[in-house]
């Protein structure tokens, strides 16, 4: 079938060099998946139905399905009414309440979950402490269910929540106003005009969420919920299993594959346009301005009690228990000097990350969104499963191919970048894709009718709108990166220790003192980057309005 055949008929042809690095780029992605499929062909077609129809294998299946479905809509009950209030209501301290919303992107999750047992659990945490005057000698568990849950979505939620912040800035203020001219109420104009605007948004931010919490193996673990992770992991430590975890991962894989094909069909095809479009007033050079911010009145006081409920459990309480550690631990003076190098090695390789995973990402969205096809479909779908797979399998797959085929790459950098790449190029992918869906094509197309070239008009128009998006998936990258485990254990080189790693070998010593000190550290390093991202949010709408009164001029 010739490649030409396989584009819809409403697409143009792309230009061979995005089809080339996209495929190059779907082609890397699924290296790991293709060692999945070569261990399992291994095994025996009755061994692996006895493995596939376990009851056990059933049970963690269901666990996998049901905590993702329950955390995306956990995060979106809280990303939405966030994203509502710091950007579209008087909510006092809104800038404060934009920052500090965002931080717990920066908490890994293991150190967050560790945090929440130590303040929740049954004995020993001190909550217990607290309650033990009153008579209460145990309290009830948050081991399994209840504990994974609120980890995941206190320490998942600010994905959705930034990918929610970014549409509602994408949005048109003349839609919402039109809406209200003709007696619409503010309710009604939110459910009817905001919220169907904010569609690619939510499902992008709802994939990222519900990826993010199949492949997490810190909180399954911590909290001992038998979710896939946590089980291939068991089967590759306890019992060198490989045949077993690659079945299970597979099973993994067939869930991330069933998610995507959900978020397509929810996915629709109407245009989301809002740069480029209506910027004024039909006959006029009126400049259109920024939103009317929405008066609380009377719920001034419960948004405020909702964002300091959700900062205190997300941030306030990670750090508050990481610092009484290294309090306690602070006469160790040998904690800041074996500190340092961590610091640097993770800057390092999560930097070099963020950058390569744009380079990668950026092929892809635009075959997704200005050449939709099957085809570009596919490659989209494939960048997106080592996403979903955990780190823990797709590090152990890089160890056997790299050990086999490129030893002159094990243990390397470039080993260590590329598994970073497998695990969250979506991420950008994401955001680049939901930049490009609000950028007008049309001003492509003027540019072209002017004389530029196709690769002229790319950089001159499109790659400054796309700006705030490539920086928002870098950071992206950068934070997830910097916080990666299972692929800096088995992939680093020898002696290039990060602070994830030493985050981990600390709390299993039971040396809290230096876990906490790594712990703060990730928390200070993250912290310009998303101070760096929040900056580009609001420099987006300053770039818009300098440009409109620079068309003005003009």
């Amino acid at each position: 079938m010739k490649i030409s055949s396989l584009w819809s008929r409403k697409g143009n042809q792309p230009p061979w060099v995005l089809l080339v690095a996209a495929g190059i780029v779907a082609i890397a992605i699924a290296l790991p998946l293709a060692y999945l499929v070569m261990r399992t062909a291994s095994i025996e077609s009755s061994e692996l139905w006895e493995l596939v129809s376990r009851r056990r294998t059933l049970q963690v299946l269901f666990n996998s399905a049901a905590m993702a479905v329950i955390v995306t809509l956990s995060c979106a009950a809280i990303a939405i009414p966030l994203a509502f209030l710091t950007l579209r209501t008087d909510l006092k301290w809104r800038r404060f309440w934009l920052i500090a919303t965002t931080l717990p992107l920066a908490v890994p999750s293991y150190v967050g979950s560790f945090t929440l047992l130590s303040a929740f659990s049954p004995k020993g945490s001190l909550l217990q402490l607290l309650v033990e005057p009153l008579g209460v000698k145990e309290l009830p568990s948050i081991y399994g269910w209840t504990g994974t849950i609120l980890a995941m979505t206190l320490f998942t939620y600010p994905y959705l929540l930034l990918s929610v912040r970014a549409g509602l800035q994408g949005i048109d203020p003349a839609l919402e106003e039109a809406a209200r001219s003709l007696g619409k109420t503010p309710q009604q104009t939110f459910w009817q005009i905001t919220l169907p605007q904010l569609r690619p948004a939510l499902v992008g931010g709802g994939l990222l969420v519900a990826l993010y919490s199949l492949r997490d193996f810190g909180t399954p673990s911590l909290m001992q919920f038998d979710a896939f992770t946590r089980i291939i992991y068991l089967q590759y430590r306890g019992s060198f299993d490989r045949h077993a975890a690659a079945a299970s991962a597979l099973m993994l894989v067939g869930l991330i594959l069933l998610i995507l094909w959900l978020e397509n069909r929810v996915r629709t095809r109407a245009k989301y346009y809002s740069r480029g479009s209506g910027r004024f007033n039909q006959g006029s050079l009126r400049q259109s301005h920024s939103p009317h911010l929405v008066k609380l009145g009377f719920w001034q006081l419960p948004a405020q009690i909702f964002c300091t409920l959700v900062v205190s459990l997300s941030l306030v309480l990670p750090i508050g228990v990481t610092l009484f550690w290294l309090l306690r631990g602070w006469s160790n003076t040998e904690i800041l000097p074996s500190l340092l190098p961590a610091v640097l090695n993770s800057v390092w390789a999560s930097g070099i990350a963020a950058l390569v995973a744009i380079l990668f990402a950026l092929p892809v969205a635009i075959l997704s969104i200005r050449f939709p096809s099957r085809l570009s479909a596919i490659l989209e779908r494939t960048a997106y499963l080592g996403f979903g797979l955990p780190g823990i399998v797709v590090a152990l797959s890089l160890v056997f191919f790299g050990a086999n085929y490129v030893p002159w790459l094990y243990q390397t950098i470039p080993m260590l970048v590329f598994a970073y790449l497998v695990l969250f190029l979506p991420q950008a992918i994401g955001t680049l894709r939901s930049s490009l869906l609000q950028i007008n094509p049309q001003l492509e197309e003027s540019a072209r009718i002017l004389g530029k070239s196709q690769w002229s008009s790319f950089c001159q128009i499109t790659l400054p709108l796309l700006r705030p998006g490539a920086i928002a998936g870098a950071m992206l990258v950068f934070l997830t990166a910097i916080k990666e485990l299972p692929a800096n254990l088995l992939l680093a080189p020898i002696g290039f220790e990060t602070l994830a790693v030493q985050i981990w070998k600390a709390t299993e010593n039971v040396a809290f003192a230096d876990a906490a000190a790594a712990s703060l550290t990730i928390l200070l390093v993250s912290l310009g980057s998303t101070l760096l991202l929040l900056s580009q949010e609001e420099g987006r709408g300053r770039d818009e309005v300098r440009s409109q009164k620079s068309e003005v001029r003009s």
